[in-house]
């Protein structure tokens, strides 16, 4: 039981810095979209791949263009903010719950 709980944050622990990570992403793609960033720069294109995939999805859906604004990483942002609050907080919270019944009983 303690081994479980322990995997179960680990991977909370994992995905809390994936999210982390990926929101920082999203903030350098917004602020590189601003700055009209070079294409040919291998760091503006390491973002694009790691971003425009999942633009695009959002918007083959949902209609993103606020007159010139794209609204479409907005919504991306508010998607790992969710799961990483709900996911990742709730997969820790079990663990330390396993945890707990594991040293009590």
């Amino acid at each position: 039981m303690i081994l479980l709980a322990n995997f179960l944050s680990a991977i909370a622990a994992i995905l809390g810095a994936i999210f982390g990570f990926y929101k920082l992403v999203i903030l350098v793609s917004v602020i590189m979209s601003w700055a009209n960033a070079d294409p040919y720069n291998g760091f503006v294109r390491a973002v694009h791949a790691m971003t425009d995939p999942v633009y695009a999805a959002i918007r083959r859906y949902i209609p993103t263009r606020l007159g010139g604004l794209d609204l479409s990483p907005l919504i991306v942002l508010l998607a790992v903010l969710f799961l990483d609050q709900f996911l990742v907080q709730s997969l820790a919270q079990y663990a330390a719950r396993m945890n707990m019944k594991a040293m009590v009983g």
